[in-house]
């Protein structure tokens, strides 16, 4: 309760509400029903995954969200991490995501589905030009440009085989990309205003500037290699829309192997996957480096704002207690009886549940530190104990914070700079507890 208490006094002092309803403000994970302030009925419903890892689930959404056209989410699970509801099956045999229903009507495939979207609601901000229009053919042909690309990400990303030929023509592929986000001067394919052609590219591109660092050592953003692209990721980072649905390196970099049937790493790419993964000893721990536009390993131009950062954090852990617990708890526990093609993923886990008390006291200390400072923390009554006769010990805790603090997903649980924190705040928790018990680092 004191820490509930702390978390609610924080919302008022910076005026926000991670707590409020996700279904009413700005682009939310969690929303289930948006209705943009009408009252009228609901014609859309969109069929996505759980985790926000489907690229195309990704277009869908996040075209629904700028065209503000009432729908309601019903949230399916990905074959790779879960099993689908018959209910569902029974409408798309095929099980493939995104689907929405329009008036009743089953629609599959993302490119369809947008088509269909723009033709179906013109007065809800239109995203592509008129038809029959110079400017709708190049849009056309961009759309077509964006498959190359995928095509080129994918040779290069999932072989090691010719690994020169096709990183050189991925990269050609970019230039073209970087080339035609100019040509109307910027920022967006089109000129100053979002269209449907980034709203097609932006999944892509966020995935490309995942995986390549991680895998390839090749940082897409914010090194100045493509200066357009920046321009780019910039002017989509304003967005509250994509904000909202933006995930990071982290999170794709294990999302995609099981997706694609694998990922090929490169020597390139190891000490950028080290970083990623918060294992280099430095980038998941504190104190943490300021993020920018030009921040490694991960770019992000919004910046990050460390209090408010830390509280988001902090109220996803307070208001989601008991089931966080639960969850961390399969870390000491035992690997469910069906597993999945994604590693991080055991959804018929068996939580060690013995272990509650000590998870459960570990994790308020987590939360604790994340709304007043670890050094705060440290110097007051409530200062983690980590010695055997006075406070937390134990290979069971620091199993439960490892397997959580490795299965923050964003935006599935929160944003990209409350995640960095939440796992620098596991990892301080965990490094304490080895350091007091002599456990392995390893």
């Amino acid at each position: 309760m004191m820490n509930y208490g702390r978390a609610r006094a924080q919302h008022i002092e910076f005026g926000v509400d991670f707590w409020a309803d996700p279904n009413e403000g700005s682009t939310h994970p969690l929303a289930l029903k948006r209705l943009f302030g009408t009252t009228g009925p609901v014609r859309v419903k969109l069929y996505r995954d759980h985790a926000a890892w489907c690229p195309y689930c990704h277009k869908v959404w996040l075209q629904l969200e700028e065209k503000r056209i009432p729908y309601v989410i019903e949230k399916i699970n990905m074959r790779c991490y879960g099993d689908k509801p018959p209910s569902f099956m029974a409408k798309v045999p095929s099980g493939l995501l995104p689907v929405i229903e329009l008036d009743g009507r089953v629609v599959t495939e993302s490119a369809v589905i947008m088509a269909l979207l723009e033709d179906t609601f013109p007065d809800h901000k239109p995203l592509m030009p008129p038809a029959g229009t110079p400017a709708r053919q190049r849009a056309d042909g961009l759309m077509r440009l964006e498959r190359k690309l995928f095509s080129d990400w994918l040779n290069w990303l999932c072989s090691d085989w010719n690994h020169d030929r096709a990183k050189k023509q991925f990269e050609a592929t970019m230039d073209l990309v970087a080339t035609e986000m100019e040509r109307e001067g910027g920022p967006y394919f089109l000129g100053p205003e979002i269209s449907l052609v980034d709203i097609t590219f932006c999944p892509m591109l966020e995935r490309i500037a995942a995986s390549l660092s991680y895998y390839k050592g090749l940082y897409i953003r914010g090194q100045g290699r493509w200066p357009a692209v920046d321009r780019w990721f910039a002017a989509m980072e304003s967005r509250p829309t994509y904000l909202g649905t933006r995930s990071d390196y982290y999170t794709h970099a294990h999302d995609l192997p099981p997706q694609l049937g694998g990922c090929a790493m490169h020597e390139e790419g190891v000490p950028v996957a080290a970083a990623i993964d918060g294992i280099d000893g430095r980038a998941w721990r504190l104190p943490l480096a300021p993020l920018s536009a030009t921040s490694l390993p991960e770019s992000y131009c919004p910046g990050d704002n460390p209090p408010l950062d830390r509280l988001e954090a902090a109220a996803k852990l307070v208001r989601n207690h008991e089931a966080v617990v639960k969850f961390a708890l399969r870390g000491p526990g035992q690997p469910g009886p069906r597993p999945v093609a994604a590693p991080l993923a055991d959804p018929t886990a068996i939580p060690a549940l013995g272990h509650v008390a000590d998870a459960d006291a570990a994790l308020r200390h987590v939360a604790h530190a994340l709304l007043v400072g670890v050094e705060a923390k440290q110097v007051s009554p409530q200062a983690l104990q980590t010695s055997t006769s006075t406070g937390l010990s134990g290979k069971a805790v620091v199993s439960a914070a490892e397997y959580l603090r490795d299965r923050v997903g964003v935006p599935r649980d929160m944003r990209y700079p409350a995640a960095r924190q939440l796992r620098a705040h596991l990892n301080w928790l965990i490094d304490s507890l080895r350091d007091e018990t002599g456990m392995s680092t390893a």
